[in-house]
């Protein structure tokens, strides 16, 4: 390869890592994308970085696409093509920055992976030994209950469940409040840990989940317990927070064909975030809720059941 393509680079990696104090692994990845993009331009008798026209990046992004290259490795490589021409016009080495105006193509959203009822109920049934697993419990049975994001869940104060309101008081994205049901067994978890809680929480400390410190639990922590869990439970996936967050949508959306109503118990602003689960019609959300999660409702009559689902609405 000419030196009037790889000595730019070279340099800009410099520049990177001297000036802008990138990590040695961003820098590397940044190295390896323009090097390809410098190995294609040499193969097509190009050796000048001042040549290279938006025609040609398109060209080159074509080419990563038939490389079978997704939306989000394509933006990578724009990106750190964008950088090295405002590099090169601030070392007077190009004229223009013909990556500026190009947009990679989007990836197709997939839908997340969820698991399944039956295990979630097993992994969800199995015995608690000590305070500890007694709080994990309450928390998993928790995020499933309510399709909690992590945040969420490590947010919450003891003022923010209401058990005989059958409701939980979140925050979520944009500091947006919402309401959403508790099923039966999440309110049973919950006053299982709550005298326990009491045990190793300062009477200052308002978090509703907390350490065996005392203090609120970090979001590692509660990932890490989860992982913890599923491998002492026998999950055969391995188990993370948002994964119960993706089967609480999936599962109600299977059960109840209403998108809007979980749309609203996700929190989502836009209901087309919620239709990577499924497109569906609307219903009245809590009797759905009721009706429809498979840890909400009491077995036995219609009537005992809407006598639960009245604490849930």
């Amino acid at each position: 390869m000419p030196d009037s393509l790889l000595a730019p680079v070279t340099n800009f990696i410099g520049h990177l890592a001297s000036e802008k104090r990138h990590s040695p692994r961003t820098c590397d990845n940044y190295q390896r994308d323009l090097l390809r993009l410098a190995h294609w331009l040499n193969a097509g008798q190009q050796h000048q970085w001042r040549d290279v026209s938006t025609h040609d990046v398109r060209r080159y992004v074509a080419t990563l696409s038939r490389d079978g290259l997704g939306g989000r490795s394509i933006a990578r490589h724009l990106s750190a093509i964008r950088r090295l021409f405002q590099y090169l016009l601030r070392e007077r080495l190009a004229t223009d920055n013909p990556a500026l105006d190009i947009r990679a193509p989007k990836s197709p959203r997939r839908l997340p992976k969820v698991a399944d009822v039956d295990q979630l109920n097993h992994l969800l049934d199995a015995d608690a030994d000590d305070p500890l697993e007694i709080r994990d419990l309450c928390m998993f049975e928790l995020m499933y209950s309510s399709g909690l994001r992590l945040a969420e869940l490590v947010g919450l104060n003891l003022t923010s469940v209401d058990l005989s309101g059958g409701e939980v008081r979140v925050l979520g994205k944009g500091d947006k409040e919402r309401i959403v049901p508790v099923g039966r067994k999440a309110r049973a978890a919950i006053e299982t840990w709550l005298p326990l809680r009491a045990g190793l929480a300062a009477e200052s400390e308002p978090a509703l989940f907390v350490s065996q410190r005392g203090h609120r639990l970090s979001h590692r922590s509660v990932q890490a317990r989860l992982n913890r869990w599923g491998l002492a439970k026998g999950a055969d996936q391995k188990l993370h927070p948002h994964l119960l967050r993706h089967s609480f949508a999936s599962h109600m959306l299977e059960s109840s064909g209403d998108l809007r109503a979980v749309q609203e118990l996700l929190g989502h602003a836009d209901i087309a975030t919620t239709q990577v689960y499924t497109h569906l019609d609307f219903q009245h959300l809590a009797r759905v809720y009721d009706r429809s999660h498979p840890r909400a409702h009491r077995r036995g009559s219609a009537g005992e059941r809407r006598e639960d689902g009245q604490a849930d609405d």
